[in-house]
């Protein structure tokens, strides 16, 4: 898919840091930097592989490893605000409810109903 120092696979493997370290504060140039690439360069590579800029991606992969430990290890939103790397459980929690389209405790209760209804 992406030859070995391609664009692609720079993106690839900044996309495999991201993965790792999503929970730590997020410096675009230090990231381009990594994968040896300008950051105006990186930028429009990153957003043309994922559709998405790398602070979104890095808030996708936040939202949803929370959204994951809430369903599955029952912990409650402010816990797991600060464990994937907000500094703040409202910021969290607006940003939460824009991707999911409800708050935290709202759409996990939405989540486990619906797992129970098709158990039915």
């Amino acid at each position: 898919m992406a030859a070995a120092g391609s664009q692609s696979q720079q993106i690839a493997q900044a996309i495999n840091w991201l993965k790792g370290n999503f929970t730590q504060p997020l410096r675009i140039d230090d990231l381009a930097a990594r994968v040896n690439m300008s950051t105006s360069t990186f930028h429009h590579h990153f957003r043309e592989v994922t559709a998405l800029s790398p602070l979104q991606y890095q808030k996708w992969l936040r939202l949803n490893e929370a959204r994951r430990l809430m369903l599955t290890e029952n912990q409650d939103a402010a816990a797991v605000a600060f464990q994937v790397g907000y500094e703040s459980p409202s910021q969290f929690s607006r940003e939460y409810s824009r991707l999911f389209g409800a708050p935290p405790l709202r759409d996990i209760t939405n989540l486990r109903e619906m797992a129970v209804t098709e158990m039915a």
